[in-house]
């Protein structure tokens, strides 16, 4: 059973007005439990959209959402529990903190499933553990840790409700490169052990290339690509029409098949790469 099927998913933001705007055109797709998904588009591509429609911050136009293969706007469903089931983490979701502690931070998801006072600290402290948040930083304000400690805070708050499917809408945004390695190799750590789905939204290709296993493309609403890394980034071209820029030893890779190189364009990993080269000098003596 998929963790997530939408079918024929419209949203049209002010419908009825001379301010309409068809967010989602007819978007059909079926998430895998336990994947990594990457999600990427360019800004109005529908990405955001799309991915609140997961866990019920918005209501279809018109289409099904389903997760667990129940439709959640279903008579009779409570979609206050669907957030439990999909936890979604905005962008710069420091700003979401709001508790005196860094402990309470975290602990309100759990306290507001009902959950008893032993089972909520259990949870809180192995959420802090997944994201590296030393125990002694629990019993400090939120507003007196640094940024990628607010940020890891935030993250273990929608990670301490254990959710099925947890979604990442830009998390590295604002981040420097050593900060957003550490983040990044935190969450495929959390997807490793957990078996929990994961979706991670990005503009950067990189961490997509790196840590996901589909890709989904977002284009001017509708679903343009879903599937392999490497057969998406096969389809480079495609994706630069798009306006997507391309990993940086891809755009290698494309520049040497322009030139008249049999190169293969799909390896997007250093070792692939290296791999790709090594056997292009074979083939070429080059």
């Amino acid at each position: 059973m998929s963790a997530i099927t939408v079918r024929q998913l419209t949203h049209i933001y002010s419908p009825d007005t001379p301010f309409k705007q068809v967010a989602l055109n007819e978007v059909s797709l079926d998430i895998q439990k336990g994947e990594f998904l990457g999600i990427i588009g360019y800004t109005g591509s529908g990405k955001s959209t799309l991915i609140q429609h997961f866990n019920g911050l918005l209501k279809p136009t018109s289409g099904t959402v389903l997760v667990d293969g129940e439709d959640i706007w279903k008579k009779g469903y409570d979609i206050r529990s669907v957030r439990f089931k999909v936890g979604l983490v905005f962008q710069y979701p420091e700003y979401q903190l709001f508790e005196e502690t860094v402990y309470k931070d975290i602990a309100f998801g759990p306290k507001n499933m009902g959950l008893s006072t032993e089972e909520i600290d259990s949870r809180v402290r192995e959420a802090a553990e997944f994201t590296g948040l030393a125990p002694e930083l629990l019993q400090r304000s939120p507003f007196e840790l640094s940024g990628g400690q607010k940020r890891r805070a935030a993250i273990a708050g929608v990670m301490a409700m254990r959710p099925q499917v947890l979604i990442l809408d830009e998390l590295a945004a604002g981040l420097d490169p050593k900060g957003r390695n550490k983040i990044l190799n935190q969450i495929k750590e959390y997807h490793s052990k957990t078996g929990s789905t994961v979706l991670l939204v990005s503009h950067s290709m990189e961490d997509i290339a790196r840590y996901s296993g589909r890709v989904l493309v977002m284009h001017r609403g509708s679903l343009l690509m879903l599937d392999e890394v490497s057969k998406v980034f096969a389809r480079a071209d495609e994706l630069v029409k798009t306006g997507l820029d391309l990993p940086e030893l891809t755009k290698v890779l494309l520049i040497l098949q322009q030139r008249g190189f049999p190169v293969n364009t799909s390896a997007y990993t250093k070792e692939d790469v290296r791999a790709e080269l090594l056997r292009l000098k074979g083939v070429t003596g080059c």
